[in-house]
């Protein structure tokens, strides 16, 4: 698929947002905030949660219980799956992005293994740091926390075309869609180059990563750009989401509501709710994103409306 076919310009169909929250992600060290869901019930509470305050999809990590280090094996994340899937009808999203300092091998297993109706997928290679937040914390509750955080400054998430091959061969048969990660402009063009070669087929799900260091800005004109970029490239074939880091989370949810575009939340992405004002919980982040959806005349899809909007397989078609 080339520029010229797809149509330049093409709106996201307005009224019904997509809200999804990132419920753990492997960002956030438990020392960064008491609330950050650590347990598999932790994890699972915190999932239904979102999901019943608005999240038409959950986008899961999975991590030690005993010291909230990330953790990618399949048997981590099978000790919450069922539960949430009994305990709501969101859309599960699995992780492939796991740690920047996971192999592909080990960061795809819990997506090949469970089927998920989505899977993330970065799009990119990029600079991943982190070591900036070492100095806000005096003291560490884990060993692992200030070594994990350090080794960022040399750092870099490896995300090459072999390695998205790799995960689009392991999951695309499955009848697993993707979330495609776009942390900077570059990786738009990389899922164009994936579109063109007939390896991931529209509609995409294109999630623009605002404020990691390594990344795009959280400027209003990187917005805007990534949102133009993605116009121009997919025209109406893909439906546009934005996350943003730490403090900006709330301002580009609103810039990408008010645009037409969908919203991620969640404590993988931001530990805040408000300036200076930790968020207790996943479902307080969904609410605070509800009320922009809201406040600006539109509505929240529903878990089913989202899977229309998306084409996704339906929550009977997973393996877990």
């Amino acid at each position: 698929m080339t520029e010229t076919s797809r149509k330049p310009g093409a709106m996201q169909t307005r009224g019904k947002i997509i809200i999804t929250c990132a419920v753990t992600g492997a960002i956030h060290t438990p020392t960064m905030s008491p609330y950050l869901p650590i347990t598999p019930d932790q994890i699972a509470t915190e999932a239904i949660a979102a999901a019943e305050a608005g999240a038409a999809i959950l986008h899961l990590h999975a991590r030690d219980p005993e010291t909230g280090k990330p953790d990618q094996t399949p048997a981590a994340f099978a000790r919450f799956l069922p539960r949430i899937k009994q305990g709501t009808n969101a859309a599960i999203n699995i992780t492939t992005g796991g740690s920047p300092y996971m192999k592909v091998e080990e960061r795809v297993r819990p997506a090949a293994e469970f089927k998920p109706e989505v899977a993330s997928l970065n799009m990119g290679s990029i600079n991943f740091g982190l070591y900036h937040l070492v100095d806000k914390y005096e003291t560490f509750k884990f060993d692992w926390e200030r070594p994990h955080l350090e080794a960022t400054r040399d750092l870099v998430f490896r995300n090459s075309f072999k390695d998205v091959e790799y995960i689009l061969a392991t999951c695309y048969d499955n009848g697993t869609r993707f979330e495609f990660e776009c942390y900077d402009i570059a990786h738009l063009y990389n899922l164009s180059h994936f579109a063109d070669r007939g390896l991931v087929k529209p509609p995409f799900l294109v999630q623009s990563v605002f404020g990691l260091l390594g990344g795009i800005g959280t400027h209003p004109e990187d917005v805007a750009h990534m949102k133009r970029t993605a116009d121009r490239l997919f025209g109406d074939q893909f439906r546009w989401s934005v996350l943003g880091a730490g403090a900006s989370q709330l301002r580009i949810a609103a810039q990408s509501a008010a645009l037409g575009g969908n919203i991620r939340v969640g404590l993988e992405d931001s530990l805040w709710a408000g300036k200076g004002k930790l968020a207790k919980s996943n479902a307080e982040q969904v609410v605070l994103a509800r009320k922009i959806i809201e406040g600006l005349g539109m509505e929240v899809a529903t878990p089913d409306e989202a899977r229309e909007i998306l084409s996704l397989k339906g929550g009977d078609k997973v393996a877990f």
